[in-house]
């Protein structure tokens, strides 16, 4: 297809490596990096929730930001996004104007999600100042649409607004909605005018056949490869219900032990010989016995 936008494709929401004292493991984003560009990632999002981003300080933030675009000019075409999203506005527009200043492709940003019955007409005036005062003239927003975790979603008028005020920065949405409906309506309004990057694996077909772009997702850690067939055989004009029903039992198995950055961290190191990164409180570290029961489960599908 010739009318994609140019941050079409498969992300990872990618875990953030940590040491057991939860200060940042700097040395190893560039095994982190290499490993997801090598199994069909186009590119990554750091600090997303699968990152867990808020759990980290502007200046963490900063710091690992710094050191990812250092070890990404060793992987040309290799596209990072950076999650800048918090409830304060200010921090918000410093972090984005950051990610920029460095060379991100684009930055995916949480509504604030703290005061939850915010209005459309206050999110507008919030993504507006952020935009006006961190986003270049052809730099890519993406407003993070999770509404079961933030509280705080996207209506469709809301993004037709965002949409009409800044055609080229406020390129549109990640979907992490888990609602199909949505994704349907959202398909309708804006056809592929809107960039929609899905956020659940078990529904990255049905987003596709309803003019998404591509995926940001959890399990792009450790199944880029199936979420990349997905994307090749749709992209070619195939059909691919195989590979999407078997991402889909990967999703419902690790659906079970959620949140997902302990188990991803956990079956990275297992199964892909990763430092076992630790995860920042209040998450807490999967047992042994949790983990080898996930491996059991996952290895006849996966195999």
């Amino acid at each position: 297809m010739t009318d994609l936008h140019p941050l079409a494709g498969v992300y990872a929401a990618a875990v953030t490596p940590l040491k057991h004292d939860s200060t940042l493991d700097l040395e190893a984003v560039p095994v982190l990096l290499r490993f997801l560009a090598s199994r069909g990632c186009h590119g990554a999002l750091l600090f997303g929730t699968t990152g867990e981003g808020p759990s980290f300080s502007p200046k963490e933030r900063e710091t690992f930001l710094r050191s990812a675009r250092v070890y990404r000019q060793q992987l040309p075409g290799f596209k990072l996004l950076a999650g800048t999203g918090t409830p304060s506005l200010s921090e918000s527009i410093e972090l984005t104007k950051l990610s920029f200043d460095l060379g991100y492709d684009g930055v995916v940003v949480l509504p604030p999600y703290y005061f939850r019955k915010a209005t459309d007409e206050g999110l507008y005036q919030w993504f507006s100042e952020l935009i006006t005062k961190a986003v270049p003239a052809r730099g890519h927003v993406l407003g993070y649409h999770i509404p079961g975790t933030s509280g705080v979603g996207f209506s469709l008028d809301l993004l037709a607004r965002l949409k009409d005020a800044f055609p080229v920065q406020f390129a549109g949405i990640k979907d992490s909605s888990h609602d199909e409906a949505f994704t349907v309506a959202v398909g309708q309004r804006f056809g592929r005018d809107l960039l929609v990057l899905n956020g659940t694996d078990s529904d990255f077909h049905h987003a596709l056949q309803n003019m998404a772009q591509g995926a940001i997702t959890a399990l792009a850690n450790l199944f880029s490869h199936d979420l990349r067939d997905i994307w090749d055989t749709c992209m070619n004009g195939g059909d691919p219900s195989e590979i999407q029903a078997r991402v889909s039992m990967q999703r419902k198995i690790l659906e079970k032990y959620v949140p997902f950055p302990p188990v991803l961290k956990a079956l990275l190191h297992r199964q892909h010989d990763m430092p076992h990164w630790a995860v920042k409180p209040p998450l807490e570290e999967m047992n042994d016995k949790v983990i080898k029961q996930v491996m059991k489960e996952l290895n006849p599908i996966s195999a």
